[in-house]
């Protein structure tokens, strides 16, 4: 079983276990056609991608029933966060948004093997407007001000934002200052003692 350390804490069913062992040898097999995860951390998959995005689940709202991740990539976190829906919060959906057409092919794959609740959008998240997602989340996908203006967009008045950022936090936080208002709460990540986890509530546009 996989201990988790936040806010609420928690600890992970072994059949998420089983299906989060399962998706990384599916990133791995993928990986050797497109590019999900870089060939060097191949070897790391388990604690520097599949763990690394598990920890920001005991930090995000018991409530959500919408849980939009941009960027998706190669399901990190997207996928992880569906797996752990699937068993600790089964009503809520899944929203993955991806521009890649063959990323995206692959969250669908992986979606269907997994029997998770998941919504692949296979389009860029400036044309999406049908959304109101209660969580958005994203990794290593831009600057912390460029996701608080994407994930604006499609989410909800009260909605929580959960973004890992690694050494140059600080600097991005406060540039994202300089044209939004919001609460922050910042964690130290399990996997890298340099990174951190930010989760951001009452977003508002100066």
């Amino acid at each position: 079983m996989i201990g988790l350390n936040g806010a609420a804490g928690t600890i992970l069913p072994p059949e998420a276990e089983q299906d989060l062992r399962q998706f990384s040898q599916m990133v791995l097999k993928w990986n050797q056609h497109i590019n999900l995860i870089s060939r060097a951390s191949e070897a790391e998959i388990w604690d520097r991608h599949i763990l690394d995005s598990a920890q920001i689940w005991p930090i995000s709202p018991d409530t959500a029933k919408v849980w939009a991740d941009i960027g998706s990539g190669g399901g990190l976190p997207g996928i992880v966060v569906a797996v752990l829906a699937k068993f600790l919060r089964p009503e809520m959906n899944v929203v993955l948004i991806e521009s890649d057409r063959r990323k995206a092919a692959f969250l669908t794959q992986a979606a269907k093997a997994l029997s998770l609740r998941c919504d692949v959008r296979a389009a860029r998240i400036e044309s999406i407007d049908d959304l109101r997602a209660d969580v958005v989340s994203a990794r290593a996908l831009g600057s912390l001000a460029l996701l608080l203006a994407l994930g604006k967009r499609i989410s909800s008045d009260s909605a929580v934002f959960i973004f890992p950022k690694g050494e140059r936090v600080a600097e991005e936080i406060a540039l994202a200052r300089r044209d939004w208002r919001f609460n922050l709460s910042q964690t130290s990540s399990i996997t890298n003692p340099a990174a951190s986890l930010l989760k951001i509530t009452d977003l508002h546009h100066v």
